[in-house]
């Protein structure tokens, strides 16, 4: 009987989760660490809670039961699989922090202090970029000079790997076919939004690129932009690239569109007040999500399903119905089903709809555990 501790560090946040060959034993979030007003100052502190809540709940009687610890690790740049952390690996995360500001730190620090807590177990990085690594050439080099993808690895690397490869996985099993026989869009949409187009098992596009701000609209990031504006930023408004890095990452998408916030729910509630801010923030997020679906059904020239996953995906029928609802491309997404899909698992189109549109609650937690199961 072999247990596994996932480990999630992000920006503010430890969400953990122990398995036992596979099953859910526990789970738990701890949430504004470092935050003004919060006890919990450092993630020292968090994952000190965190143990006592492990040894609390029963399911262990002692660390030494955890035979391994799977952390999810976002930008792995092209490394294609996961792998176990040795001095190597972290240089890696150290390389690609700058790329993922919000992720890759909070990563590395919740690695070095279970390697403190435990340093006689293997610790596992998970990439979210991992699953991408299929993408041809033609996707992922950007028309700048060859040489900035040989020499310095500007391309597109892609984000939220764990969450599309469990997502698709899974609709392939609830359409009774098999995964490598199946064209399939997945969405995840959360504070963080990325796509990806899937044809027969393998990655060959998606949205975001070289870091997690290209792409759909997002809580606080802006998704696509003309590269022009930031010369503009830079030139005519004399902004210095720490201010335009935080304006990308922290003050944009929902959060600079409505003026009200970054969560999706409080958008989505104005907007059916009739705020014009949030109407059009809600308008931009869906646009853009229904032309990426669009794009993507042509890449992959024909399309069997769409997944939608995460807070935003499984939990707000407006926002699917607004973005996926496209006769064109035979998608009719049945209302009824729709509405009361609400963080439920299922299909919500209608039975003579040519594709179909799925509703996958995210568990990236279980995937990190399959992959680092793998190395015991």
């Amino acid at each position: 009987m072999k247990k596994i501790l996932v480990l999630n560090c992000g920006s503010s946040s430890i969400k953990y989760a122990l398995f036992e060959d596979g099953e859910l034993l526990t789970h738990g979030l701890i949430e504004k660490i470092g935050e003004k007003g919060s006890k919990i100052k450092t993630y020292k502190q968090g994952i000190d809670l965190m143990i006592k809540h492990l040894l609390s709940s029963g399911k262990i009687n002692s660390l030494n039961e955890i035979n391994a610890v799977g952390h999810r690790v976002v930008h792995g740049g092209m490394l294609s699989k996961s792998c176990v952390i040795d001095k190597k690996v972290i240089k890696i995360i150290k390389k690609f922090s700058p790329l993922a500001p919000l992720h890759n730190p909070p990563n590395l620090r919740g690695v070095i202090e279970m390697q403190k807590i435990l340093p006689r177990v293997k610790h596992v990085a998970v990439f979210d970029t991992a699953f991408h690594q299929t993408m041809p050439e033609k996707a992922f080099v950007y028309a700048l000079p060859y040489e900035f993808y040989k020499k310095h690895g500007i391309r597109r690397y892609g984000f939220h790997g764990t969450s599309h490869q469990y997502v698709a996985n899974r609709a392939a099993e609830i359409l009774g076919r098999k995964f490598e026989d199946l064209n399939i869009i997945t969405c995840h949409l959360g504070a963080g939004c990325s796509m990806a187009a899937v044809r027969k098992g393998k990655v060959i596009d998606t949205s975001m690129g070289f870091t997690p701000v290209e792409g759909l609209v997002m809580g606080t990031r802006t998704g696509d932009i003309d590269a022009g504006i930031l010369i503009h930023l830079a030139q005519k408004m004399k902004m210095k690239a720490g201010e335009i890095d935080d304006l990308l990452n922290k003050k944009s998408g929902l959060l600079g569109l409505t003026g009200v916030g970054k969560d999706m729910r409080i958008a989505k509630e104005c907007y059916d007040q009739g705020n014009k801010r949030c109407r059009l923030a809600v308008e931009i997020f869906c646009y853009r999500l229904k032309k990426y679906i669009g794009a993507y059904a042509a890449a992959l020239g024909n399309l069997d399903a769409v997944v939608f996953t995460a807070g935003i995906g499984e939990h707000l029928p407006r926002i699917r119905t607004l973005s996926a609802n496209i006769p064109c491309l035979g998608i009719k997404i049945d209302e009824k089903l729709n509405n009361e899909m609400i963080g439920k698992e299922g299909i919500i189109t209608t039975k003579d709809s040519k594709v179909k549109v799925i509703i996958v609650p995210t568990n990236e937690e279980k995937m990190i555990a399959m992959e680092t199961k793998g190395f015991l």
